[in-house]
């Protein structure tokens, strides 16, 4: 066992891993994989390095002790930056779940993607990926991978083209739907395509408090916690993975559901963190009332640390960390405060940044990032870099083509490979990085060298007669990463120049329209530009 890597909670109870079935590709995803040269499976299968890849649900920049937190002790993934590298102006793939995860699956930008918003699907699950869409799952299977995922889905319900087992994985154990991974004390979830049972009494968690109970009475607060705690049954499904797949190479993606509201975790986690002035939160703002809501988003962020800790662990089992990718980061950014009992400014889990979950300025979308891993470098990067770049990038890695990627419906992939940055290489800095967003007003954002363009509230603009968007905001992030100052009149010349870049990134969407943008593409594609 490695020396910084110590016991913990749960570490000792091992879960079956279900026998894993064979996986279909689509018809169409299969011409798009053999369009490219591929190096074999037989020729690979020796050397291919596992590839694990943690994503945290709504943890902010500033939320982690190697991102500069002081109040949250993260010992494991202290440890992973320290023998890896971490990125620094890493940025997710949007400002909420679904389209975040969505923008890592194909390698899409937000303007591209099929999904760039939260849509949920009646009675569970959120908008499916089309089956033609090729995912990074689909292109690790493709060359001798066994994929599994583990938490937090959200790009596709039971019984949709879009579920886990259609898009690449051999394996599926948690939350198909986001929105019943509101409750950490669920009565079931998925294993595969089938339902398992849990210990949990069915309960809600958007409850607030009844006025006649004692809120400073801890037991008040014990209705809304139960047996099975699922972030932790994810957590040994994901280490039996690694147990069940250690002679082949396995790629183990990890969207877990921690910190995510609500407030829930087992009871001697929250006893390890003790706050001062840590008032209860009787609900009225969202989800579920806590009896020490700081203390409780504290033992949430440590109990996630303990999670990848027992994945560690797991690969120092069998031998495999020397030979094992691993990447962490987060979804998109913090909660506002305050928000279901939370308080981001307490933790300053923004760290410094503007913006929070479901904003694009960078408090929405700058996450803090970790790798580590075989040729992987150590110390810090400013290299700019998206979700979208993962797809390639992870290919360039394992030894597999990374250039001239299409998405399986023949549109070229956005993302850039910064593999030589990971290696420790020289790099140029990467092209302009977009974003959009419909949800929270509509939104874009642009980032080009310095510079960071953003501007808001386009649906308000899309509803008059002749729509025309707000001017951009324009900030130095260089220098002013706190997005304070906005020098847009002062560079007129590179607002034009983000303007138009903006203008061809987007492509209209039907399911997630922002009518000003739709409008002037149209405007556009009719005079022939």
């Amino acid at each position: 066992m490695l020396a910084w890597m110590t016991e913990t909670p749960g570490s000792e109870r091992r879960l079956p891993c279900r026998r894993l079935r064979p996986q279909w590709l689509t018809l169409v995803a299969l011409a798009a994989i053999a369009a490219a040269p591929q190096v074999s499976v037989a020729s690979v299968s020796e050397r291919l390095p596992n590839i694990v890849f943690v994503i945290a649900d709504d943890l902010g920049y500033g939320d982690l002790g190697c991102f500069g937190s002081t109040k949250i002790p993260t010992p494991h993934l202290d440890a992973l930056a320290e023998r890896g590298l971490r990125l620094t102006a890493h940025y997710a793939g949007n400002a909420v779940c679904a389209p975040s995860r969505c923008v890592l699956m194909t390698g899409l930008h937000p303007g591209h993607a099929e999904i760039r918003s939260n849509r949920e699907i009646q009675p569970e699950g959120q908008w499916p990926l089309a089956s033609q869409t090729l995912t990074l799952a689909e292109r690790l299977q493709a060359v001798g991978y066994t994929c599994g995922a583990f938490g937090k889905w959200g790009l596709g319900g039971p019984n949709t083209v879009g579920q886990p087992l259609a898009q690449g994985f051999d394996r599926f154990y948690g939350y198909n739907c986001q929105r019943v991974a509101h409750n950490f004390y669920p009565i079931s979830l998925w294993s595969d395509d089938d339902v398992v049972p849990l210990r949990n009494r069915s309960f809600s968690p958007y409850a607030v408090l009844p006025s006649t109970a004692d809120r400073n009475d801890p037991a008040t607060y014990e209705q809304y916690r139960d047996v099975d705690y699922s972030a932790d049954l994810i957590a040994e499904q994901a280490v039996a993975f690694v147990h069940e797949n250690a002679e082949r190479p396995f790629f183990l993606f990890h969207p877990s559901t921690i910190p995510h509201l609500a407030l829930q975790a087992p009871q001697e986690e929250v006893d390890r963190h003790d706050f001062a002035d840590d008032a209860p939160y009787p609900g009225g703002r969202g989800y579920l009332p806590s009896h020490r809501p700081r203390a409780t988003y504290a033992a949430m962020v440590s109990r996630l640390d303990g999670h990848v800790g027992q994945l560690v662990a797991a690969l120092d089992e069998h031998d495999l960390l020397e030979s094992t990718l691993i990447v962490f980061t987060s979804d998109n950014g913090p909660l506002y405060d305050r928000l279901g009992g939370t308080d981001s400014e307490f933790f300053n889990s923004h760290g410094g940044l503007r913006g929070r979950k479901g904003s694009l300025y960078e408090g929405g979308v700058r996450v803090p990032t970790i790798v580590a891993g075989p040729g992987i470098a150590s110390g810090e990067s400013e290299h700019r870099s998206g979700f979208e770049d993962w797809t390639p990038t992870l290919l360039s890695l394992i030894g597999q083509p990374s250039q001239n990627l299409d998405d399986g419906h023949g549109r070229p992939l956005d993302g850039e490979d910064f593999s030589r940055v990971l290696r420790g290489e020289p790099q140029p800095p990467r092209g302009p990085l977009y974003r959009e967003f419909p949800g929270y007003g509509g939104q874009q954002a642009v980032w080009e060298g310095q510079w960071k363009a953003y501007r808001g509230e386009l649906l308000k603009a899309g509803r008059g007669a002749s729509p025309q968007p707000p001017a951009w905001e324009l900030y130095d992030v260089t220098s002013d990463r706190g997005e304070s100052r906005n020098v847009a009149s002062d560079y007129p010349e590179v607002v034009q120049r983000v303007d138009a870049f903006a203008r061809r990134q987007h492509t209209p969407s039907s399911l997630f329209p922002i009518p000003v943008l739709d409008a002037d593409v149209g405007g556009r594609n009719s005079a022939g530009e």
